[in-house]
Order: structure tokens, then C-alpha cells, then sequence
């Protein structure tokens, strides 16, 4: 049997009614007769309190920020108070004290914004994705900025510590978040990246109050090493900065090809490191040779043959 598949016109090919028109037209209506029957009184007093209740949530954002200021400026002097105490240094005191300044405002900020009626897990969102893409732009950056947190914390140095690292050498002016400022004897101001010096071998000539001083001394073959090594110590011995204990000692080294050389050491107070070295080279100089010790120095015979 076949059935025969009935389709409905277009939409465009429908006549509708007489009576349906009427109907929809009656509705349309009663629907503007209804505008004119709104109660303006109650929706002008649920504005009004829309409105208390929106300028309420403003001063409390506002007290909220004052109060917080307050704590944040009494929790600071509080720490300052506790770092004068203990005697913590002045970098890592300046480092923990903008943490928290930086932590308590972003909590001062999502308090207010919460209270404002803002959904505060879309801002969370926000700076988790942010940091993520600034922490893959500034890797190297972040990465100095942890070499600092570690040099701040373990403190390996300190400012006015004489170190050596990285191949440079000098006494430190401060320990930055990202790099530490070196001055050189001669003045000249070096910035040395906190990521690479955190991780390489650190000389502090500073942390012991005091330091050994070495000389490296050459005689000649037949001058007395027993007299060499007397004059010596009596010229260390009569300097008041050379310490008692330790005493200094010099003995011999090297047998060279040219000459006899003499380990000379001796223990000064740190500060009088530098300037011990110099005094005592010029002091071994001009006293030697007056009592029969002399300084070798490189000698080349030349034998010449004729035919």
C-alpha cells in the first residue's frame, strides 16, 4: 500500500484568522494597560534601598582599607622592634619587611573587593595565570630573585665583607633581590647576579676576625737561612700589629734554580690585613741586606766561542 507523503506549505503561504489576530491584538493591549499600573512608589523605594545598601558596602571597603593600613603599620613597627633585638641585618630586614607589606596588601585588596560583592576566585585565577606567563618571560629574572632570597637567608656574606666569587673580588655595598654590589679597592662598583653567585664558590676573607698573612721570599744560595730566618721574625716581632698567637713562622720552601725561598706567615687582625702586607714588604727590602742577606734575580751566562 502507498502512502503518500503530505508536506505543510510555507510558513509565508498561511492565512491567519480573523479571530486570532483579535486575540493577539487584545493581548498586546493589556499588556501596555498593565505599564500604567506599576507602583513607582515601591520601585522608587527598592532603588533607594539599593542604593543604602551600595553605599554601605563603600564604607566598609573604605574602613577596611583604613584598618588594614593600621595593622600593617603596627605588625611593621613590631618587626622592626624584633629585628633591632636580634640584631638582624639590614638587607634581610629590608627584604622581610616588603614581603609582608606586599602580602598584607593583596589581602587588604581581595577583603575589599569581596566585600564589595566581587567574586574573588576569578581575580585568584587571574594572577595565577598572570604569574605563570611573567614567570616564563622572566625565568632568568626569578631565578636571581631566588639566589637572593638563599643569600639573605644563609647569609654566606654580609655588607662590608670582603669576598671573592664569580672572578670578582670586593667588599660587599649591598645585597640586592637580584644582584649583589661589589666595590673594588681601586672604587669601581660591581653587580654580580644573586642566581650565579648563589651557586658558585664564595671567598669571605671577612667572617674571621682574624687573617693569616703570607710572603714569599728569595735568597740567595750561601746566604744563612738560620740568620735569614732570625732577622726575619725580629722585623715581624718588633710590629705590634702581628698577633703573638699564632706565632709567625718561616721556613724553607722551594730549592729553585737560582735561589732559596722562604715561607714567611703571620696572624693580624682582619683590618690590618692590607696594610701589614705592604709595611712588611718594604721593611724586608731595606733591612735584609744590611745584615748579609741578599735578593737573587734571574741570571743568564753567555759563553761565546771563536774559531
Amino acid at each position: 500500500m502507498i502512502h503518500f507523503l503530505q508536506t505543510e506549505p510555507p510558513l509565508k503561504d498561511v492565512i491567519v484568522p480573523d479571530s486570532i489576530q483579535k486575540a493577539q491584538f487584545a493581548e498586546a493591549v493589556k499588556k501596555l494597560g498593565e505599564i500604567g499600573k506599576i507602583d513607582y512608589h515601591e520601585l522608587l523605594n527598592n532603588m533607594l534601598q539599593e542604593t543604602v545598601w551600595v553605599l554601605i558596602k563603600i564604607a566598609i571597603a573604605f574602613a577596611i582599607y583604613f584598618v588594614g593600613r593600621l595593622l600593617m603599620r603596627w605588625i611593621l613597627r613590631i618587626m622592626d622592634r624584633a629585628f633591632t633585638r636580634h640584631d638582624v641585618e639590614l638587607s634581610l630586614r629590608s627584604f622581610l619587611r616588603s614581603i609582608v607589606k606586599v602580602l598584607m596588601l593583596i589581602m587588604i585588596f581581595l577583603a575589599i573587593i569581596q566585600t564589595l560583592g566581587v567574586n574573588t576566585s576569578s581575580f585568584l585565577a587571574i594572577f595565577a595565570s598572570a604569574g605563570l606567563a611573567i614567570g616564563m618571560a622572566l625565568s632568568g629574572t626569578l631565578q636571581n630573585f631566588a639566589g637572593g632570597v638563599i643569600l639573605l637567608l644563609l647569609r654566606p656574606y654580609r655588607v662590608g665583607d670582603y669576598i671573592e666569587a664569580m672572578g670578582q673580588s670586593g667588599t660587599v655595598e649591598s645585597i640586592g633581590l637580584f644582584s649583589t654590589c661589589l666595590k673594588t679597592p681601586d672604587l669601581q662598583t660591581i653587580y654580580v647576579p644573586n642566581g650565579a653567585i648563589s651557586t658558585s664558590i664564595i671567598d669571605n676573607y671577612s667572617q674571621s676576625e682574624t687573617r693569616r698573612v703570607d710572603w714569599l721570599l728569595s735568597i740567595s744560595y750561601g746566604d744563612d737561612v738560620d740568620v735569614a730566618r732570625r732577622e726575619i721574625l725580629a722585623i715581624l716581632e718588633s710590629d705590634e700589629r702581628v698577633l703573638k698567637q699564632p706565632e709567625a713562622v718561616v721556613y724553607v720552601k722551594t730549592l729553585n734554580s737560582s735561589s732559596v725561598d722562604l715561607s714567611i706567615r703571620a696572624w693580624v687582625n682582619n683590618d690590618d690585613y692590607w696594610s701589614l702586607l705592604f709595611d712588611i714588604n718594604e721593611r724586608l727590602y731595606k733591612e735584609l741586606p744590611s745584615k748579609g742577606i741578599n735578593f737573587p734575580f734571574p741570571q743568564l751566562d753567555v759563553n761565546v766561542k771563536q774559531k
